[in-house]
């Protein structure tokens, strides 16, 4: 069996998943089961506070999702918090200053200073799904991920390559695959659906604020 998907899940309060009401809040916390640890799936501000890293998972609009998060006052805990923390996919891009997803332009967290926009494919189709490759940084999140592994992606919005470019992608424009500020990291790709390339990043994450 490989060794990053042996033993039995055991639930792990240090480690807690936000419950932002989003659709793949399980198969997120699935993945983390795998690893062997099952997250708690938490809204409380003491529990978030309390884990040792937090995971900000989010799929559709940035609108709704902020909207939800400031009906639970977590818009305002998620930018204080110390401990290492996971945005994935609309969760990265909440991380960000503002996104142009929508008819109106959508304030998103402000952590990290870059903005969200619609990806330019070119004669792609939109949106970006399925596997495709990435380029990352010497990250701690991507420790023994090499150049040109695949990973998947389901978004038509993106971060474009900035200065907090963490990993690189190319789908008719380069883009950030992954971007990180100080203890925010964001992953444009869903880890969870990623196989072994998705497990390793997961499990390099698991291992900050250790």
């Amino acid at each position: 069996m490989n060794q990053l998907t042996q033993g039995s899940a055991a639930q792990d309060t240090s480690t807690v998943i936000i419950d932002t009401g989003c659709a793949n809040l399980s198969s997120v916390r699935y993945a983390f089961e795998r690893l062997g640890v099952s997250p708690v799936i938490s809204r409380d501000a003491n529990v978030i506070k309390a884990a040792k890293r937090v995971v900000l998972p989010g799929v559709g609009s940035a609108k709704a999702a902020m909207a939800s998060l400031q009906r639970k006052g977590l818009d305002t805990l998620i930018p204080g918090l110390t401990q290492p923390v996971l945005g994935v996919c609309l969760g990265m891009q909440l991380l960000c200053r503002q996104s142009s997803e929508g008819e109106q332009i959508t304030p998103c967290l402000g952590i990290i200073d870059t903005d969200i926009s619609q990806l330019d494919t070119g004669s792609k189709p939109l949106p970006h799904m399925g596997w495709n490759a990435i380029s990352p940084t010497a990250h701690p999140l991507f420790n023994g991920i090499d150049s040109g592994e695949y990973v998947y992606f389901v978004h038509s919005f993106c971060a474009r390559e900035s200065q907090y470019t963490l990993a690189r992608s190319d789908y008719g424009q380069v883009f950030s695959a992954a971007i990180g500020k100080d203890n925010f990291m964001g992953v444009q790709f869903h880890p969870e659906k990623s196989a072994a390339v998705g497990a390793r990043i997961l499990k390099n994450f698991m291992e900050m604020g250790e």
